[in-house]
C-alpha cells in the first residue's frame, strides 16, 4: 500500500471511531432531556422545520438569565457524528462562559447531522445556518442580528470557514478548531462531500490561496494540535491568508483532535470571540 494510501485508511478509521465517540452526547434520533444550565444562564432549544434541508431540526441555545436582548450571538458549529447538545454539559465551556461575565454572548448550537455545513445534495446546509437558524435565533432571544460571530469544530470549521467565505461581511469574527481541511481532494474521506465536484466547488484552501483578503477585515481565529490529523490542511489556510493582509489569529498547542485538547483551550476561544463581538 502506498504511502498515501495508508494515510487516507488511518484518518478515515480514526475519524469514524471519533464520530461513534461524540455520538453518546445525543442526537436528534434519541434526544434526552436537555442538562441543567450553567449558574447564571439558561438552557433552551428551538426546532426548526427547515425548508433548506427538508427536515426538523434542534438549535440549543444558552443565554444569560434575565433576557438577552441586544446581546451578541455567537453560532457553533459541531463536528461529525455530533448534534445540537454535543457542548451543552461541556465543563469547559460553562466556565469560559461564567469567566466572561456580562460579555458573554448567546450561544448557539444547531444540529447539523453529517452535512459538513455545506450546500449540497443532502441539503442546503449552508442556507439552513444563515437563512433559518441565525434569524430564529434573533427573534427569540432578541440578539444583536448585526453582532454574530460563527465558529466550530473540526467538519464545524471548515463550516465556519466555508460561510465566513461565502458572507465575507456578514460575521463579526470565524474561527475554526482543529478545523476539517485536506490540501488535496483525494484526501478527504467519504462522506465529506458529494463527489470532487461538490468539493471544488466547496474548496475553502482554494478560496483563499485564491484570495488572501478573502475573509476582509473579519477576525479570523485558526488552532489546531501538533498530533492533529489536519495539520497539512489547516497548515496551508494559515500560509495562504499569511500571504495577504488577512487579520489572523493562529496558534499550534499540544494535543490532538479529541476533545482533551478543545476542552483545554475553550476559555480561549470564547475569549476570541467575545472580544471580536465587542469590537464589531
Amino acid at each position: 500500500m502506498h504511502e498515501r494510501d495508508t494515510y487516507r485508511v488511518a484518518i478515515r478509521i480514526a475519524i469514524a471511531c471519533f464520530a461513534l465517540a461524540l455520538c453518546g452526547c445525543g442526537s436528534t434520533a434519541q434526544r434526552e432531556t436537555l442538562p441543567s444550565a450553567a449558574a447564571g444562564t439558561t438552557l433552551s432549544e428551538l426546532t426548526i422545520e427547515s425548508q433548506a434541508v427538508g427536515a426538523e431540526l434542534d438549535v440549543s441555545v444558552i443565554a444569560p438569565e434575565g433576557g438577552s436582548t441586544d446581546k451578541p450571538l455567537l453560532v457553533f458549529l459541531h463536528g461529525a457524528g455530533g448534534s445540537d447538545q454535543t457542548f451543552l454539559e461541556n465543563e469547559a465551556v460553562r466556565h469560559g462562559l461564567a469567566d466572561l461575565g456580562d460579555r458573554a454572548p448567546v450561544l448557539a448550537f444547531p444540529e447539523g447531522e453529517e452535512g459538513w455545513w455545506h450546500d449540497r445534495g443532502s441539503g442546503d446546509w449552508g442556507r439552513y445556518v444563515i437563512r433559518e437558524v441565525i434569524p430564529a435565533v434573533n427573534r427569540r432571544y432578541g440578539t444583536d442580528p448585526h453582532r454574530v460571530a460563527i465558529g466550530g469544530i473540526s467538519m464545524g470549521g471548515y463550516g465556519a470557514y466555508h460561510l465566513g467565505l461565502l458572507h465575507p461581511r456578514r460575521f463579526c469574527a470565524v474561527g475554526g478548531h482543529s478545523a476539517g481541511l485536506w490540501p488535496d481532494p483525494s484526501d478527504e474521506f467519504p462522506g465529506a462531500f458529494d463527489d470532487e465536484a461538490d468539493y471544488e466547488r466547496n474548496d475553502v484552501l482554494d478560496a483563499v490561496r485564491e484570495d488572501p483578503g478573502a475573509f476582509g477585515a473579519t477576525p479570523v481565529w485558526n488552532d489546531y494540535g501538533d498530533a492533529d490529523w489536519f495539520v497539512a490542511g489547516n497548515e496551508a489556510f494559515v500560509a495562504a491568508l499569511r500571504a495577504g493582509d488577512a487579520n489572523l489569529t493562529s496558534r499550534v498547542w499540544p494535543g490532538g483532535h479529541d476533545s482533551a485538547y478543545w476542552d483545554h483551550h475553550w476559555p480561549a476561544y470564547l475569549r476570541f470571540y467575545a472580544n471580536s463581538l465587542a469590537r464589531c
